[in-house]
């Protein structure tokens, strides 16, 4: 089997693309996935690179990934849901690889019109988003939430999920972004890194932060008291306990194939739009985090 696996922590140079890697065993309540394509997301290096042992301990050698979009090739016993030759998505594990064993309760189908190599972009992303603000700042009809970073993958899944939900969003970019931000149709532009803007700003009902560090820092002390700060990213030590009267969840993303469906859906639909800035061969592992490390908007994709 096609895969990429590392067999020690490091640089873009660990991840290794083989031709003959052990294949993945069918269970009883899963589904094997044929992938079309998987993407790359910031968690991915971070892992591969040591950085984030504590929170994702890794049994080497690892296959990485979280996301694959593929056509079923086999279910299990126990499986009714799924059969060979759908079309699926899932949020799921070592995803850099042509065959994936995925919990048949965690995969979804994927609709018809939407593209499934793009698709590959949409789980890991959509559903950190989705449960950031929906279970973390527990955002309401009529509130005002704050999503910084609102222009990252993460933070357009947010952005979305917040309107849907009737809050009132105000989005939090950089300065040179905020023309680009305000095209998200959300209800105010926060200049990031303009500390005069951030002092100017009104109390928020909650944040959902992607971008963590010394900003996320700052922006606690604009959360309304009983308010809710969520974050999907690393905020220094100590900033939670200054402000004992707001309620902070870290977000680690769960599947969730509802959920999953309707960002697919409104995908269809052409309610929600997901940057890719480039697709690439599976064998180009190594440049993709090479590329991604750099910085720069939309998602990579990983085609097999």
């Amino acid at each position: 089997m096609r895969a990429v696996r590392i067999y020690r922590y490091g640089g873009p140079e660990v991840l290794t693309y083989e031709t003959d890697a052990p294949e993945p065993a069918l269970t009883s309540d899963s589904v094997l996935i044929e992938t079309v394509a998987t993407s790359v997301n910031p968690i991915d290096w971070k892992v591969r690179s040591g950085a984030r042992q504590k929170d994702f301990p890794l049994d080497l050698p690892a296959i990485l990934g979280k996301d694959v979009s593929g056509i079923v090739q086999a279910v299990g016993d126990a499986v009714r849901t799924f059969r060979p030759g759908d079309r699926v998505i899932a949020l799921a594990e070592a995803t850099y690889a042509e065959r994936v064993v995925v919990r048949a309760d965690t995969v979804t189908h994927l609709p018809e019109g939407v593209d499934p190599i793009d698709a590959a972009a949409l789980p890991l992303v959509s559903m950190t988003g989705e449960q950031l603000v929906r279970i973390a700042t527990g955002v309401a009809a009529g509130q005002v939430i704050l999503v910084t970073g609102a222009l990252g993958s993460v933070g357009r899944a947010a952005v979305h999920t917040a309107r849907e939900l009737g809050a009132r969003v105000i989005a939090g970019v950089r300065a040179r972004q905020s023309a680009e931000a305000a095209t998200l149709g959300v209800d105010g532009v926060l200049a990031l890194d303009d500390e005069d803007a951030i002092n100017r700003l009104d109390r928020v009902d909650g944040v959902a932060d992607t971008v963590g560090g010394e900003i996320a820092a700052k922006l606690f002390e604009k959360v309304k008291a009983g308010g809710r700060f969520g974050y999907a990213s690393v905020l220094p030590d100590g900033v939670a306990a200054r402000i004992p009267d707001i309620q902070v969840t870290r977000v680690f993303a769960r599947p969730d194939a509802s959920k999953l469906r309707e960002f697919a859906d409104n995908v269809r639909d052409g309610r929600f739009v997901l940057p890719i800035s480039a697709r690439m061969p599976l064998s180009d592992a190594r440049a993709a985090h090479e590329r991604l490390e750099k910085g720069g908007g939309g998602k990579i994709v990983l085609v097999l």
